[in-house]
């Protein structure tokens, strides 16, 4: 067979691996449309360093809350979100805080001596599954989907951050105790 005849065989599979290669990264790269990703699991300890699932701590909605007490924007936002936490309507919904490289010590200190609701991350590793790179970060997790991401100290305390919240909550079929997302409203 001559050169010329064996190029248009040739021609036809390059462009035929080139549509496979094509259709394969349409497949893995093309959007999935609005469905949020799923939250990652994973084991995080207790104050006394005990294994403990994630799974065990969640919600139908839950805010996950990565801090530590050497992270200065931490410091102020973590007594809003104890109130929001208090505030809330405790049947739907749950926050979970994660020290994330902190000491059971520190954390027990700063809480005040309830470090009971707090778990730990050692060494980062459910908060880099989270995609949290930086402290502090919020995700706010509604039957096993990540729907928020809140990147940086939030004031849990305003208002219009509360309201949104109850929004996201509504609209993921979680329904809030009527006043429970209201403003601080002098409580501390």
């Amino acid at each position: 067979m001559s050169e010329t005849a064996q190029a248009g065989p040739r021609r036809g599979m390059q462009w035929g691996m080139g549509a496979l290669i094509a259709l394969a990264l349409a497949a893995v790269l093309w959007p999935r449309g609005s469905r949020s990703p799923e939250a990652p699991g994973g084991f995080l300890l207790d104050a006394l360093g005990r294994p403990t699932p994630m799974a065990t701590r969640m919600a139908p909605a839950t805010l996950v809350h990565f801090w530590a007490t050497w992270c200065p924007p931490c410091l102020t936002e973590i007594p809003a979100l104890q109130r929001l936490a208090r505030e809330l309507p405790a049947p739907g919904m749950e926050v979970v805080m994660i020290a994330v490289e902190d000491t059971p010590a520190r954390v027990k200190t700063f809480l005040g001596g309830d470090d009971s609701a707090a778990l730990f991350d050692p060494s980062w590793e459910v908060a880099h599954r989270y995609g949290t790179r930086q402290l502090p970060e919020t995700y706010l997790v509604v039957r096993g989907r990540v729907v928020e991401k809140f990147v940086g100290a939030t004031d849990w305390d305003d208002d219009a951050v509360r309201r949104a919240l109850a929004a996201r909550l509504a609209a993921s079929g979680v329904t809030p105790t009527p006043g429970a997302t209201g403003g601080a409203g002098g409580q501390g």
